[in-house]
This record gives C-alpha cells, sequence and structure tokens, in this order.
C-alpha cells in the first residue's frame, strides 16, 4: 500500500468506527465510500470492511451482553446468515464496475430513505418482519458489506431501551461480520491485502471506537446521522459517474 492509501484506510476506519460506537450502526456504509476505490478487487474491499467492524463489535457486545434478548435476534439473524452466504458466491461473478454502480445506487436510495422516510414507518417485531429485513439485510451485507439499514429499522422497533438496541445491534453485526468473513474467506477474498489493509486500520478502529464512547453524550444523535446520510447519498453520485 502506499502512503496515501494507508492514510485513508486509518482515517476512514476512524470515521467508520466512530460512527458505530455512537449511533449502533454505519461502519459499512461509512467505509465502503472509499475502500471499493483503495483494494485492489470489490470483494477484498468488502472482507476488509467486515474483518475491521466486528472489532468494533466485539468491545461493544464484551460491555453490553447483559441487554441481549436472544428471542428478538435469532430469526433474523439466522435469516441473514443464509442469504448473506448466497450473496457472497456471486460477488466474484460480477464486474467490480458494475458492483461499484450497483453500491452508488443503494447509497443514494439508503441516504434518501434515512432521511425523508424511515421516520414515518413503523414496524412490528413480527416473524415476518425479521424475516424479510433479515433477507434485506443479507443480500445488502454480502455483496455491499452494508447490513445495518434494514435490521436496525427492526431493532429500533422491538427496543424501547437505547441499551437493549445497542446490545442487540452489536451481536448482530458481531456474529454476522464474522460468519461472512469465514465465508469470504472460503471464496478467496481474505487475501494478503486486506491483511495488511487490517493491520492499518485496526488502530484507528480501536481508536475510534473510544472516542465514539467518550462523546456519545455531547452530540446530537439526530445531527450526526443527517451529516452520514448526505454524506452517503453524495459518495453513491460519485460512485455512479465514476
Amino acid at each position: 500500500m502506499t502512503t496515501t492509501t494507508i492514510l485513508l484506510v486509518f482515517l476512514f476506519s476512524l470515521g467508520a468506527a466512530f460512527v458505530q460506537r455512537v449511533s449502533g450502526f454505519g461502519f459499512g456504509i461509512f467505509i465502503m465510500t472509499v475502500l471499493p476505490y483503495l483494494m485492489p478487487s470489490y470483494a477484498e474491499a468488502t472482507t476488509l470492511s467486515g474483518a475491521l467492524a466486528l472489532v468494533t463489535s466485539i468491545i461493544i457486545v464484551s460491555r453490553m451482553w447483559k441487554f441481549i434478548q436472544w428471542g428478538k435476534l435469532i430469526p433474523i439473524l439466522l435469516t441473514f446468515l443464509a442469504v448473506s452466504y448466497i450473496s457472497i458466491q456471486f460477488v466474484s461473478l460480477a464486474g467490480d464496475g458494475l458492483l461499484k454502480r450497483i453500491l452508488g445506487g443503494v447509497l443514494i436510495i439508503a441516504s434518501l430513505w434515512f432521511l425523508f422516510i424511515s421516520k414515518h414507518i413503523t414496524l412490528k417485531p413480527t416473524m415476518t418482519v425479521q424475516i424479510s429485513m433479515g433477507t434485506i439485510s443479507g443480500v445488502m451485507g454480502g455483496f455491499f458489506g452494508m447490513q445495518g439499514p434494514p435490521a436496525v429499522l427492526y431493532f429500533l422497533a422491538c427496543t424501547d431501551k437505547k441499551d437493549t438496541y445497542m446490545a442487540l445491534a452489536q451481536t448482530y453485526f458481531l456474529i454476522g461480520n464474522t460468519m461472512m468473513t469465514f465465508f469470504r474467506a472460503a471464496n478467496g477474498h481474505f487475501t494478503s491485502a486486506v491483511v495488511e489493509g487490517w493491520c492499518y486500520g485496526i488502530v484507528a478502529v480501536l481508536l475510534g471506537t473510544w472516542i465514539g464512547a467518550k462523546i456519545f453524550r455531547l452530540i446530537p444523535i439526530a445531527m450526526l446521522r443527517k451529516i452520514i446520510y448526505i454524506y452517503m447519498g453524495i459518495s453513491g453520485v460519485i460512485a455512479l459517474i465514476s
């Protein structure tokens, strides 16, 4: 990796970990706006994103495991694991250029959804909703390394306490990213470039998680999320036209 690439991996890992710690999701959304342009292939970019993201989740879950409500987690998690496995099998078959453009469209749609639509929709924590959200999350996770948005909608709907939401979301991301890393490694995506990127990014992830925890109560989450969503939309446009 060049010095510029190392710096970008570090900075975006820092930002992604900070976002994840403050809002409970967004690691993949944030870092995947740049990783596809830094890694040798799109598949390696998603692999690095997941490998770094699971470290943040490990830290949070180790402190909040007692708030996990497994009955609200297992159905959506099992659905996600099955669908993400299938999705990962097709990543190698699609061209990097096509995937980057699809990613651009997904970023724009996700940005518009969270900015203007999601606040007007309330999901009930039914089995149908869990399977539906798990399926969408699995496709987004397998192809783009950003399984968070559908799952977050469900976890917010089925909890009324911040600690429970955070524990459920981070356990979901921890198990999901761990399994997807194994799936990707089995498909040959866990390369030396991924290992090198992880070594440069892990320190930033630890630092970003620590900073996020310290200033969690100081930054209005609503404002932070709006900034992230606008950034997502801009990045999506860039991905589509580049």
